[in-house]
């Protein structure tokens, strides 16, 4: 495992409360001591991402002989993305779940993901998330006192609009589209002619409806259980952005983990990860074959055109950070 070796387990440690201790001489393998870590995350139950973690702690107790427990706090009832993750910086929290955009704010580099036609198809998403690219990534927040453990799919960003259809880049020109509060987001729509409009997610359907914005952007599930359906015909498949999730741990929490715990977790996290890919994209059928039924037109755009509007994007001043690692992207075959 590559993070075995990397963060050493300590012998004698407190984890939530509880005093560790590896006795001298333990078989290898085998756990010797109680272990219950909490992993929190804002998502609800239904949530494929929910659905994995609670297969990850599954796998963990079943591995560990039930020495090891994850307990697992859905809906955000410990704290917004933002709170759980300073919890977990601080040895407060175990465990949560955090969009990789959510982590530009601590390390540029993340701008990479949210870089659009980044990755030129899921194929070559998982190549890289899964080989020595995404795996350095995974390490990056050590110095932050968090490192990921595995990551999970919000599928592909496509834009969805009221109005009109967009067949290529040229149709965005004077579009005011709604967009995460990201720089880079913002950047994005401004190469492609538009309006970037920062909007709250709880206030989208009423914007799109109303006509404050022409257009959103997001993945098919998002755009389902929002129901922006009932105030958008056109979903058009650009596939521009591809932001994944990632499971981070506390370093201040895995530092205490005896080696065999931190290899049980990283197995769980690696089965929970394929397990949360097959899940969403079922959900994505599901969803996709649900708005046809809602009279949505699903529009195949000239997507090259999209590309090559946001190709100076990436050469602006503050996306320095981001260079190195789009290459290493780029290069994965």
């Amino acid at each position: 495992m590559f993070v075995a070796g990397i963060l050493t387990g300590l012998v004698g440690a407190c984890v939530l409360g509880s005093f560790v201790i590896r006795p001298k001489g333990a078989a290898a393998g085998e756990v010797q001591q109680q272990y219950t870590l909490k992993l929190a995350h804002g998502l609800d139950e239904q949530h494929p991402v929910h659905k994995a973690m609670e297969l990850m702690g599954a796998r963990v107790k079943e591995l560990s002989g039930g020495k090891v427990r994850i307990d697992v706090y859905s809906g955000g009832v410990l704290g917004s993305e933002v709170n759980c993750l300073e919890q977990v910086q601080k040895g407060e929290l175990a465990m949560t779940k955090v969009s990789t955009a959510a982590l530009e704010a601590f390390m540029p580099e993340m701008k990479v993901f949210s870089i659009p036609f980044a990755f030129r198809d899921s194929e070559h998403f998982w190549k890289a998330l899964d080989g020595s690219v995404g795996r350095k990534i995974l390490m990056m927040g050590v110095k932050d006192h968090f490192m990921g453990l595995c990551y999970y799919s919000s599928g592909e960003r496509n834009f969805y609009t009221t109005k009109k259809p967009i067949h290529s880049v040229a149709d965005v020109n004077g579009m005011k589209v709604r967009v995460m509060n990201s720089r880079v987001a913002m950047d994005m729509i401004t190469m492609m002619g538009g309006s970037p409009c920062p909007i709250d997610w709880g206030e989208l359907y009423s914007s799109l409806q109303s006509g404050i914005v022409d257009a959103a952007e997001n993945n098919w599930p998002s755009f389902v259980t929002s129901r922006h359906f009932e105030v958008c015909k056109y979903f058009i498949c650009t596939g521009h952005q591809r932001i994944p999730d990632m499971l981070i741990i506390s370093t201040k929490v895995w530092d205490t983990l005896s080696s065999d715990v931190q290899k049980i977790l990283l197995q769980a996290a690696k089965e929970s990860e394929l397990f949360q890919r097959k899940l969403w994209d079922e959900k994505t059928i599901e969803c996709i074959a649900f708005a046809k039924t809602k009279g949505v037109e699903i529009i195949q755009p000239d997507v090259e055109s999209f590309r090559k509007a946001c190709e100076p994007l990436r050469h602006q001043p503050g996306y320095e950070a981001t260079r190195a690692l789009f290459a290493e992207i780029q290069a994965v075959q």
